[in-house]
């Protein structure tokens, strides 16, 4: 019998496990970086930007659909973004992340929809089966997703400027943090905050009927007198002075 080694097993044991690398984990193949994938379709690699685009798809559909509140002008929107992501992935720098850079094109296309369309305005009022698309769309969770609520949302807005409205998807609806924001759309932080709370004070009246009703008071109960600007947890902030974004 082969005397066990210092682990316990024998030499013929360890002579196998060299031969079939039993014991040795397998490494993980390793993911190819964002960055690795647009330097790969430059050069000429016919695969790479469709499995940076399946990589991404569900995010950059998300901002399109909650933009444009339609499922076939967020297609084209898509569509259109993607091409042009193709054609000018020389362009990438490298300055930011390769997904804001794809989102600052997917909201570009949106914002330019939107701003033809607001040149134009359709006359058929509000589509409810376009509405209905949007409670199911693929996004990050929000507040507004698993209602009807959603709808009283949505239709509102529809009303804000295109720019109000794409910061307001951006930071309320999916969720990014204001210096995401923006870099998505190029614009400083502040003009970010001041959109959002520009859009909201906007929001603020055709949205007051969503707001929880106050129960009756307790008897003997005084309520507690308002001070300053504060408002209940939860309520829309109205815009405040400052800013530097006129829109």
């Amino acid at each position: 019998m082969a005397p066990a080694g210092h682990d316990g097993r024998t030499a013929t044991e360890h002579h196998e496990a060299g031969a079939n690398g039993a014991g040795h984990a397998l490494p993980e193949p390793r993911e190819t970086a964002d960055a690795e994938l647009i330097r790969l379709h430059v050069a000429g690699d016919p695969d790479a930007f469709g499995q940076l685009f399946l990589r991404h798809r569900d995010r950059l559909w998300a901002v399109a659909i909650r933009t444009l509140s339609d499922p076939e002008e967020a297609a084209d929107a898509l569509q259109d973004a993607m091409i042009s992501a193709f054609r000018r992935a020389e362009s990438f720098r490298g300055d930011s992340a390769v997904t804001t850079w794809l989102h600052r094109i997917v909201v570009n296309a949106c914002l330019d929809r939107l701003r033809r369309k607001a040149a134009r305005p359709a006359a058929d009022g509000t589509d409810e089966r376009v509405l209905d698309t949007l409670v199911g769309a693929h996004s990050a969770p929000d507040p507004s997703a698993a209602s009807d609520t959603s709808l009283d949302v949505m239709s509102a807005l529809r009303t804000l400027p295109p720019d109000q409205q794409a910061a307001l998807v951006l930071v309320d609806m999916l969720g990014y943090p204001v210096a995401d924001a923006a870099d998505v759309l190029g614009v400083s932080q502040g003009t970010v905050k001041s959109r959002c709370a520009r859009g909201r004070a906007r929001l603020l009246p055709r949205l007051a009927h969503l707001r929880p009703r106050a129960g009756p008071s307790p008897r003997g109960h005084v309520p507690e007198p308002a001070s300053g600007n504060r408002s209940p947890a939860g309520d829309v902030q109205p815009a405040r002075e400052g800013g530097d974004d006129p829109s």
